[in-house]
């Protein structure tokens, strides 16, 4: 008995560690080719940030308020200081996230860091720096008049 306690227990250890250590980059272009690139770019930074990975799924996330004109963007990528880059489509947006509300003009996106991420940042001892509003930018593709939306897609990655 005691020593299948013991088996569990290394089992446990272990697959938390793989869950917590696994690289997970699921994103289908090339956030660092396009952060590189010579193309027209617009960032924002978070109106706000939530890190409370404690309470399980989607609750590690920045809110930003972006200018319409940007509904259209075939991706646009996610960065945050000691986490990186992730390239993400744009799902969905909103009036009102929390309790921010859209400036008349804008609408609200809210962009996700996987839970185990977030988790593996704290153990590494950045969760300031996670949480710090000032570290997450969301940077989207400027699209000429003469550039089309596809192109730009074709260029850095596609999605499905």
């Amino acid at each position: 008995m005691h020593r299948q306690l013991i088996y569990v227990l290394v089992f446990i250890v272990s697959l938390s560690t793989v869950t917590l250590l696994w690289p997970v980059n699921d994103s289908q272009c090339n956030s660092e080719a396009f952060l590189a690139s010579n193309i027209q770019k617009f960032q924002v930074q978070a109106t706000k940030v939530v890190v409370q990975p404690w309470l399980g799924e989607h609750n590690v996330y920045g809110i930003f308020m972006v200018p319409d004109k940007y509904k259209q963007a075939p991706f646009f990528v996610l960065t945050v200081k000691g986490f990186g880059h992730e390239c993400s489509k744009p799902f969905g947006y909103g009036q009102k996230y929390d309790d921010i509300s859209a400036h008349p003009g804008t609408h609200l996106v809210r962009d996700y860091i996987r839970t185990r991420t977030a988790m593996r940042l704290m153990l590494q001892g950045l969760y300031w720096q996670i949480n710090d509003k000032q570290n997450w930018t969301l940077t989207y593709p400027e699209i000429q008049a003469n550039q089309s939306r596809k192109n730009v897609t074709t260029k850095y990655g596609s999605f499905s």
